[in-house]
């Protein structure tokens, strides 16, 4: 049987000319996480209804589901994106390679010359950015991996705009006429002023220039102050087309816009050299397996998963993880295998994204497109562990009725400071706020934490057991346990614990019935970070 997929619709993403073998469920839910993600990540159930114009039953049923999967959470009525919806931007991201290959050298290039360096791909008539190294300061940059900026307002769009075809450029005008302040691109300032025929011809001039120089420049466009130089890097194959964009962007309190092409510009181009010969040098990679878990929701029943779960739905966004690195390019008949769908299954996902513009079809195979990106990528991609660790906490405290605290080392390695705490209501309690700091060596939160740094023979067993146990060392009475938070790379970087009077549970108690409750949290709260971790730097608070 053929691989392709026919009627397909326009692929532009709006309601019009929906392909009859759509499938309407998948389309509803994303279209509810994309309104969560344009209302930063927290939207109340009925504030989905009024933007999505869905009954407040199907909502329900979308939430409860999204709940399930993990890929959203309740607080009361609110509706929270949570940090493992970013598996489908990380399988996008993946797929690409080049934030993988490329964020290095972004990084390198940001920390010599002080200032925010981004790397962009192209989305239509849009830019979307796939990295930032962002630099710390009172004034600085705010644009987040996932963001959609219109090309015209942009240093990179005129770039990107040098291989319009003569439909881009219409799509562009028609996109231009229906959305004169540029309101639908949430992370730029609207426009004040409806832009005019001058406005249009300056951005045929603007991509004319970056066609002759090889650069283009963003002189205040996005906002007063905000100035920013690009250099497109192109890929290794014979037609040499543009990959992506990196930019530096800083402030005219800075740089002035001659600054940019005089001071900045020749750094800017040897790195994008360098990253040219790292597209051109790397072989590509073998393509890795699917995650272990595509296959749960085809394999649960209906009694398992409850009478609100929409398995269509679920089964649809399974199919966007199929991709990744390795696996930038499937057949219908590998995303059926790698997810265990049936190939029709597969096959109605397929259509459906195709028509809503998440994935692009070539020939027999299809790839996933920077649109992937705006199903809550932006929010969730500043996002801190202490945040990704609250929701944990006080589910673990509701299970075991005692106060739970996350924490780090300080600076000086010698106390730790906490992030984030859960409290539970009891007359005799432990009180500690979150920025409190405590002697590190003293604590069990410090002890786990010191046991992965410090060749110390005291620390070794905590080291071997993966806990420690503090009886009334830092204060008579009490009594605390506590389980290291690991990185991608096996590093502990943060502590969980829970404290307690020494009247309510023995030191065997603590292990017996706490440490596996603390354990069990600790590994959720590790999934979240591993995964919003992939691409994203996530501080600790």
């Amino acid at each position: 049987m053929p691989e392709t997929i026919t009627g397909t619709g326009t692929g532009t993403g709006t309601d019009g000319n929906v392909p009859a073998e759509a499938v309407a469920p998948l389309i509803r839910g994303i279209a509810v996480l994309r309104e969560l993600t344009e209302a930063n990540g927290t939207l109340s159930l009925s504030g989905l209804e009024r933007a999505t114009g869905l009954a407040r039953s199907t909502v329900d049923r979308i939430t409860a589901t999204l709940a399930r999967m993990g890929y959203v959470r309740f607080d009361g009525r609110d509706v929270h994106l949570s940090p493992r919806l970013m598996e489908l931007g990380n399988a996008y991201l993946s797929a690409l390679r080049l934030p993988a290959l490329l964020s290095p050298h972004a990084d390198a290039l940001a920390d010599e010359l002080d200032e925010s360096v981004s790397l962009a791909v192209a989305d239509q008539d849009g830019i979307r950015f796939i990295h930032q190294a962002t630099r710390r300061r009172a004034m600085s940059l705010s644009f987040r991996i996932g963001d959609l900026l219109p090309a015209e307002r942009t240093a990179p769009g005129p770039l990107f705009a040098t291989e319009w075809t003569a439909a881009d450029w219409q799509r562009w005008r028609d996109r231009r006429a229906a959305d004169p302040r540029d309101l639908s691109f949430t992370a730029v300032p609207p426009r004040t002023h409806r832009p005019d025929a001058r406005d249009d011809d300056a951005f045929v001039r603007r991509t004319e220039e970056a066609s002759a120089n090889g650069w283009s420049l963003d002189d205040q466009l996005i906002e007063p102050g905000l100035v920013a130089i690009s250099v497109p890097i192109r890929t290794p194959e014979g037609d040499g087309r543009i990959a992506s964009v990196a930019s530096v962007v800083s402030h005219t309190s800075r740089h002035t816009a001659h600054d940019l092409r005089t001071t900045l510009l020749p750094r800017l181009r040897s790195t994008v050299e360098v990253m040219e010969r790292e597209l051109r040098d790397t072989p590509p990679p073998e393509p890795g397996p699917p995650p272990a878990d595509l296959a749960l929701w085809t394999g649960a029943s209906k009694q398992q998963l409850g009478r609100e779960f929409i398995e269509s739905l679920a089964r649809g966004l399974t199919v966007l993880t199929a991709f990744g690195e390795g696996r930038e390019e499937l057949t219908l008949t590998e995303v059926a295998r790698a997810t265990g769908l049936a190939r029709a299954t597969a096959r109605r996902a397929l259509i459906t994204y195709e028509h809503l513009g998440l994935v692009a079809p070539a020939g027999r195979t299809f790839t996933p497109t920077p649109r992937v990106l705006s199903l809550g990528f932006p929010p969730l991609s500043r996002t801190t562990l202490s945040e990704i660790a609250q929701p944990h906490l006080a589910d673990l405290t509701s299970r075991i009725h005692e106060s739970t605290s996350l924490a780090v080392l300080s600076d000086s390695g010698e106390e730790i400071q906490f992030t984030a705490r859960v409290t539970t209501a009891r007359v005799m309690s432990v009180h500690i706020t979150v920025g409190t700091r405590l002697p590190a060596y003293a604590t069990a939160l410090g002890r786990v934490l010191l046991a992965d740094t410090r060749d110390d023979g005291a620390l070794a067993s905590v080291r071997s057991q993966g806990y420690a146990l503090v009886d009334e060392e830092l204060e008579e009475g009490l009594r605390s346990i506590a389980v290291p938070i690991r990185d991608r790379s096996g590093r502990v970087v943060a502590a969980l614990n829970t404290a307690l009077h020494a009247s309510r549970r023995t030191p065997r108690e603590c292990v017996t019935d706490l440490l596996p409750e603390l354990t069990a949290t600790a590994t959720r709260i590790q999934t979240d970070f591993h995964t919003a971790a992939r691409f994203t730097h996530v501080p600790p608070s």
